[in-house]
């Protein structure tokens, strides 16, 4: 982009226009992933849909390469863009909750933390996510799960309608009454088909909830996941609780005994009787005696800021994820070895539940092509040392190879790392992805937001 572009640019914006000569320039382009290093020509600070909607024109009518950024926690760095244009959307952050209807009319710049502290408020929240630092937009776009979605099925399913800026410039609500077959798309097709500046959510009756924290030394990994396995999809949809290989952490909860030892575990959230959350958990010495068992009361604001200390922005991050609807032997023990083998101290792999709410939802009643799964998986190499990058990013690809034989296929597209094949998005999306080709082919026909897990339009 030449000076008078960039100075067009800046003219045409209410918003702030950062280029590389700018003082701001390194922090508009960090990302969460700080493995993540692209330079855009610009990135425009979008306060406002008429803001979005000029930037959209302007970077169409130049023939420059967009992204879209909300959060900015993309594993795979999708929300930048380099010699591009990044329209970064953090400025719209706020909710307006109408306790009444149960919604929350949410921007989309906003991070979850946003939308639990509003709804809580009220006694509310809806599914989404386990971190409060991570964006509403990105997260519901590609199908969204979190502690809530056994009770309460994935944050598509609770979307109500989405107002989006789409290439031509123009501004559309979505929603199933209007333009029913771009609503069906967002539902967890990405950000192939638009800007979307705000989301409308149903929300549920959720305020303190019981939080649990076990874990079990690493020699028993096989007989912890055999009783997991077993027990989670058959146990009441006010249970939750994800799987999860880690080194734990020097700190609270913890004993001091266990810090730093390689461990597996699940976290826990019941929205039952807060009060009775030990009784409902004590079935863990089913599995065998745990190192470490906690259970407490928590509000559910705090249980989603539970790992923001832990895992800052500015670690080093490589993802790769695979849906499954069994977890069998053999993948067990792959699971064990890596879980012996991980490389760094906050290095983990997540199993998180999809079924019970979920997977009562139609197949074809949404983009998200997984209804039948029962665990979302991710393999995550982190680290705070740019030194271990390769480490972590050989660590969780050796991992995934040796583990999505026994997979169903596909992931949860937010889950799917830099560098895969397009091949990758094509069985996330399953007998979904010509359909979704045509929805991309009737809003956005020139492609004009690719920078994504892309979905080409199609006749």
């Amino acid at each position: 982009m030449d000076g008078t572009t960039f100075e067009a640019m800046k003219a045409a914006l209410r918003g702030p226009v950062i280029g590389p000569q700018d003082q701001d320039y390194t922090e508009a382009r960090t990302l969460y992933n700080a493995m993540i290093d692209k330079r855009p020509a610009a990135v425009v600070r979008c306060m406002d849909a008429a803001d979005v909607m000029a930037a959209v024109n302007f970077v169409r009518d130049n023939g420059l390469e967009l992204a879209v950024r909300g959060g900015g926690h993309s594993g795979a760095g999708l929300c930048l863009v380099d010699d591009g244009v990044t329209i970064d959307l953090s400025p719209m952050r706020g909710v307006r909750v109408d306790p009444v209807a149960r919604t929350a009319r949410v921007a989309g710049g906003s991070q979850l933390g946003d939308l639990d502290h509003a709804a809580h408020g009220f006694g509310l929240a809806t599914p989404a996510g386990i971190m409060s630092t991570t964006g509403v937009g990105g997260l519901t776009l590609g199908g969204g799960h979190g502690y809530l979605t056994r009770k309460y099925g994935l944050t598509v399913d609770n979307l109500a309608s989405a107002d989006v800026v789409l290439a031509d410039g123009s501004f559309v609500t979505a929603s199933e009454d209007e333009n029913a077959d771009l609503f069906w798309a967002l539902r967890g097709g990405g950000g192939n088909f638009g800007v979307v500046t705000s989301f409308d959510f149903r929300l549920h009756p959720v305020d303190t909830v019981g939080m649990g924290i076990t874990v079990w030394p690493l020699d028993m990994i096989g007989e912890v996941l055999r009783w997991y396995r077993e027990f989670l999809p058959k146990a009441p949809e006010d249970v939750y609780g994800f799987f999860a290989s880690l080194v734990v952490p020097p700190g609270p909860p913890f004993p001091e005994e266990i810090h730093g030892q390689k461990m597996c575990g699940v976290v826990w959230c019941y929205t039952g009787d807060p009060g009775a959350v030990a009784d409902t958990l004590s079935v863990v010495d089913e599995a065998g005696p745990p190192a470490f068992h906690f259970t407490s009361p928590m509000p559910y604001p705090a249980l989603q800021t539970l790992f923001d200390e832990l895992i800052p922005k500015g670690l080093q991050w490589y993802w790769r994820g695979d849906f499954f609807d069994q977890i069998s032997d053999d993948a067990i023990d792959v699971h064990a070895r890596y879980a012996e083998s991980l490389p760094t101290n906050l290095s983990t792999m997540h199993l998180y539940p999809v079924d019970a709410a979920a997977g009562r939802v139609g197949q074809d009643d949404t983009a998200w092509a997984f209804r039948d799964a029962v665990w979302s998986g991710v393999i995550a190499g982190i680290d705070p040392d740019p030194a271990n990058a390769g480490a972590v990013t050989q660590w969780a690809v050796d991992y995934w190879d040796e583990l999505h034989p026994h997979s169903m296929g596909g992931a949860y597209v937010n889950f799917i790392g830099a560098g895969e094949s397009p091949e990758r998005v094509k069985s996330t999306y399953r007998d979904h992805f010509d359909r979704l080709g045509t929805v991309k082919k009737a809003y956005d026909p020139d492609n004009l937001f690719h920078a994504n897990q892309n979905i080409e339009p199609t006749a």
